[in-house]
């Protein structure tokens, strides 16, 4: 904390670092640290959602599921996420320093709070899509139309921009993305009350909502497969239990696998964004402040606008082969390859396609 306060007393407003004396370089007149820190993560982020928004677009099977809406939406907005991100990085290597920074810092804060917002708000939105595919499967196409769809995509972006619309008024402060600018670090402070407002109507109806859906969704899933088990073993004929096994299997297991993966989204989600939900609410409350703890909590909480490509590209096979078609005219050998091995291996009986995730 002395440290940074020392070198920008010196040095001024120009050279303001987050990370203190650590992270600022005199040759260059800026912080180096915090700028490849940044630029690391914009690079990441919009390469790997335009990945994403690409195979989405290359690869009709992912429109399989109604999910894929919500899933593009979250791209789009870590994208623009990403997008963002140039703001800081631009400003820490001297490109914008005619902006107004009052207004540059709260603009940048409110927009990412809002993305990002989108994205949590998405992910519960997922969870209550699975939760109806699995728990109402008959009823789930009336109730989960292309309409509604839309609307409840619409009313995600119309609800995350109101929420933290209170914090240009004056009512407190939406988050530390903008703390890169010295004014939004030294003078916008944040408000007990708009923090708890924030939690009350974001953080915790959302993070309640996927524990909820997800946790039924498993129980669901371990009754069914004891129900399964419980039959196989009490039919005689082998034959006519595989059969019947193999036809409720396939029944549940596109649902129950594709809820994997959309687990290990929101799971990887929360954990990088729990450290800043609760240096947020202990900052606001007054009991722990620090600089260097907000820079990490907050982009390592941004981080994970990158992380929903590749936890696709390790879990969902159908997102393997579109992110394979989407680059083969890069790599042709290595797919006339790939070609020429499925040529030679022999086709065996499988089971049915459904259980293939």
């Amino acid at each position: 904390m002395n440290s940074s306060s020392n070198v920008n007393q010196s040095s001024g407003a120009a050279t303001f670092c987050l990370l203190g004396a650590v992270g600022y370089s005199h040759s260059l007149d800026t912080c180096v640290l915090e700028v490849v820190v940044i630029l690391f993560l914009t690079v990441l982020i919009i390469s790997g959602n335009l990945v994403v928004i690409f195979v989405f677009h290359c690869a009709p099977l992912l429109h399989h599921h109604t999910t894929s809406h919500f899933i593009q939406t979250m791209a789009y907005a870590d994208l623009l996420v990403g997008v963002s991100c140039l703001v800081p990085s631009l400003f820490l290597l001297h490109y914008l320093r005619d902006l107004n920074e009052e207004l540059t810092c709260k603009v940048f804060g409110y927009m990412v709070s809002v993305l990002k917002s989108v994205s949590m708000a998405s992910l519960a939105c997922i969870s209550v899509d699975r939760y109806i595919a699995i728990t109402r499967p008959l009823s789930y196409s009336t109730l989960v139309t292309a309409c509604r769809l839309r609307v409840c995509i619409v009313l995600i972006w119309v609800y995350s921009a109101l929420i933290f619309l209170p914090s240009f008024f004056g009512w407190g402060k939406p988050g530390y993305h903008g703390d890169i600018f010295q004014w939004c670090a030294d003078s916008w402070k944040t408000s007990p009350g708009f923090s708890t407002f924030i939690v009350a109507v974001l953080y915790a109806p959302a993070a309640l909502t996927v524990c909820f859906t997800y946790g039924s969704i498993f129980r669901i899933c371990r009754q069914h497969t004891r129900e399964i088990t419980q039959r196989h073993a009490r039919f005689s004929s082998q034959l006519d239990g595989e059969k019947g096994e193999r036809g409720e299997r396939c029944e549940g297991c596109p649902d129950k696998r594709y809820a994997m993966v959309l687990f290990r989204i929101t799971s990887v989600f929360y954990v990088l964004w729990m450290p800043y939900i609760l240096y947020f609410l202990l900052e606001s409350a007054g009991l722990y402040q620090h600089k260097v703890a907000s820079f990490l909590t907050t982009w390592l909480a941004i981080s994970n606008s990158f992380c929903n490509c590749l936890i696709y590209s390790l879990s969902n096979s159908v997102f393997r082969k579109g992110l394979g078609r989407l680059f083969s005219p890069l790599f042709p050998s290595c797919l006339s390859c790939t070609d020429a091995k499925k040529a030679l291996v022999p086709v065996s009986p499988r089971p049915d396609s459904r259980c293939q995730v």
